[in-house]
């Protein structure tokens, strides 16, 4: 993030020594002076400490990246007077510790994260907050009454306009992947399903596992019922049509924060969402298993697997049109703000149009997806600190529309139908284009930190001197 570098700097390179009146013993013997850093109150670090812990919890449950998440944290103790804390950041809690010396003992504080779930606006909100306290704008109890309010808000949009989202990106999807505007409806009619059903379980409490499994059913099993039916017209391609539905269910996977966090380091955190990821993929995988078992048991009629359009430079800007319109709804079903959106929209376009590109020039499906979703972590990287959204909204939404969802149908038809052992290596294409995606945009957000570095450097050049040192927690925001 943009404070992460502030965050670092704000830590002391050394402590300090504080000669005081009253020294410690060791052992009986010559007063000892204190070592460690000058820290406020006890009631002050457990405020504190709190308000950084709830701050991190929002953005972990909004899928950000556990270095992300550190650096937040720090940048916020740091600004309130905590100049020497340590986080441990896990796949399920958040733990920080904050030193103050030999004289005083340590404090440490825990914090569990059991809801997941995606709310841009939320996100949006809860940086610019940090934004504030790390600018030593607003005082520690004024931050935590408005992070409360910020927790506690509905979201922005009513949830069956998520519902009209999530149809869109189906639509648009199936329109990318070379479909007609018959096939684009019908995918929009199966996802609209497929995500009220999917509310009503989660209203129940049901597991996300096996709430994939019944969306990778319906999706399938209502694609080949309406086949059977003969409700589909005969040039509608039903592989198309559970394509698109299947990318919008592998759309909510934390792919992105997966990769970030093993390439970072946090090989805990990342092998918690490695498992989560593989889970609900694997929950997918059985339900679409499960359908096209039940359609051959049954003789129901099955369509032949239908192959994605070859590449065409005629078809170009109606692929960048389809991709910035699936990341725009995915933005919108994930609740981002108006800004946000359009800022979706752009890096989908953009992201689409690199890949089409090169497959164009010959390029295989795996580079291409790392190329694009490179420039899309790097024009997320830096045009998010411009603009006031988090990097996370672009770079999630950007590789929406190059996720495999044709690809994972393909092999799973392959070895469910056909029982071929083909199918066997066209998931690992499937799962090698995912993976490709996730390092493109961890690279991309990388190479973009000099250029955002570039830009603090020259904004704040621009804005002239400014007030530093830490901000009293009880302090009023400044106006």
């Amino acid at each position: 993030m943009w404070f992460a570098h502030r965050s670092r700097s704000a830590r002391p390179h050394r402590w300090h020594t504080l000669a005081q009146s009253r020294g410690t013993t060791v052992d009986g013997g010559t007063p000892q002076p204190v070592v460690g850093p000058a820290v406020p109150d006890d009631y002050t670090v457990h405020a504190v400490l709190d308000l950084a812990l709830r701050i991190g919890e929002v953005q972990m449950s909004s899928g950000a990246g556990a270095s992300d998440v550190t650096a937040t944290i720090l940048a916020v103790t740091a600004a309130y007077g905590l100049p020497h804390c340590e986080v441990d950041v896990i796949f399920t809690s958040i733990t920080v510790a904050c030193h103050r010396g030999t004289e005083a003992a340590p404090i440490t504080s825990l914090r569990v994260v059991r809801t997941r779930g995606l709310d841009y606006t939320r996100l949006a909100a809860v940086e610019q907050l940090v934004r504030d306290i790390a600018r030593h704008r607003i005082g520690a109890g004024d931050a935590a009454a408005e992070l409360r309010k910020l927790s506690e808000a509905p979201h922005p949009y009513p949830r069956w306009l998520a519902t009209v989202a999530y149809a869109g990106m189906a639509y648009a999807v199936a329109i990318l992947i070379g479909g007609d505007a018959a096939m684009a409806l019908f995918a929009a009619a199966i996802t609209a399903l497929v995500d009220r059903v999917g509310r009503l379980l989660n209203k129940r409490n049901l597991p996300f596992f096996f709430q994939q499994v019944v969306g990778g059913a319906l999706a399938t099993g209502g694609a080949l019922g309406l086949l059977a039916s003969g409700w589909l017209p005969t040039e509608v391609r039903p592989t198309l049509v559970v394509a698109a539905s299947i990318t919008v269910l592998l759309s909510g996977l934390s792919v992105v924060s997966t990769v970030q966090d093993a390439i970072t380091g946090y090989n805990v955190t990342a092998a918690g969402r490695t498992m989560e990821v593989s889970l609900m993929t694997a929950g997918l995988i059985a339900g679409v298993v499960f359908a096209l078992g039940v359609a051959v048991k049954l003789g129901m009629p099955n369509a032949p697997l239908a192959d994605a359009l070859p590449p065409s430079a005629l078809r170009l800007p109606l692929q960048v049109v389809a991709g910035a319109a699936a990341a725009f709804c995915f933005a919108l079903a994930s609740y981002a703000t108006p800004r946000s959106l359009i800022t979706a929209a752009l890096a989908g376009g953009a992201g689409t149009a690199g890949y089409s590109f090169l497959v164009l020039l010959g390029a295989g499906p795996i580079p291409a997806s790392a190329v694009a979703a490179a420039v899309i972590g790097f024009a997320g990287g830096v045009v998010s600190r411009r603009l006031r959204i988090p990097p996370l909204v672009v770079a999630v939404s950007g590789m929406v529309p190059l996720l495999p969802g044709l690809t994972t149908y393909r092999a799973l038809f392959q070895l469910a139908v056909e029982r071929s052992p083909a199918g066997v290596s066209t998931l690992m294409v499937a799962m090698g284009i995912a993976l490709a995606l996730g390092a493109g945009v961890v690279l991309g957000e990388y190479l973009a930190q000099p250029a955002r570095a570039g830009l603090g450097r020259l904004e704040r050049r621009l804005a002239g001197p400014r007030l530093s040192g830490p901000l009293n927690p009880t302090d009023r925001p400044l106006h």
